[in-house]
């Protein structure tokens, strides 16, 4: 691919909204670390997985990598400062932020709309990119309005309600 068509490449995937997760785990001195992350998925319900990518230029790879558990947190509408904060490279991203020890030794940052907390179970060369896989051992859930990426920046969205029209579609996990 050439520059121009990578950035047009980047762009079509830009049309696909997703939702804006920080991913955190420990160094191996038990410092934290944390990662802003739009690459989350889920991969099975049973047993229950996910994934999410990370650049192989990451700083933050080797910890992630090594060990051998990570958090996930879907952001809230309201954590669009986080979601910059966790996305900048060489800072202390963690310094002011509130969080506390996970069960498993991530950290957990309150106020997400969701939380998944993984044992790492595999990881997969993604091109430029390392795709980790975790089993979720523990997942909480809130009401909160989730943060969405799309076109390059950050947007809202609103759930269809009954009245609008296919506001309940059948869809597919294949």
């Amino acid at each position: 691919m050439d520059g121009s068509s990578a950035i047009s490449f980047r762009e079509a995937l830009g049309s696909f909204a997703t939702g804006v997760t920080i991913v955190t785990s420990v160094d191996a001195i038990g410092s934290p670390i944390g990662v802003t992350a739009t690459s989350f998925n889920s991969v099975s319900i049973d047993p229950p997985l996910v994934l999410w990518s990370l650049s192989k230029t990451s700083l933050s790879l080797p910890a992630f990598a090594k060990s051998g558990h990570f958090a996930v947190h879907v952001l809230g509408a309201d954590q669009q400062d986080l979601a910059n904060r966790f996305a900048q490279s060489g800072i202390e991203k963690f310094a002011g932020v509130d969080w506390t020890k996970g069960n498993h030794g991530s950290p957990i940052i309150p106020g997400s709309a969701s939380l998944f907390e993984c044992e790492a179970r595999h990881q997969y060369d993604g091109g430029d990119h390392v795709i980790l896989v975790g089993e979720v051992l523990n997942y909480a859930t809130s009401n909160n309005a989730p943060l969405v990426f799309h076109g390059g920046r950050y947007a809202q969205i609103r759930p269809l309600t009954k009245g609008d029209a296919k506001a309940d579609p059948e869809v597919s996990t294949n």
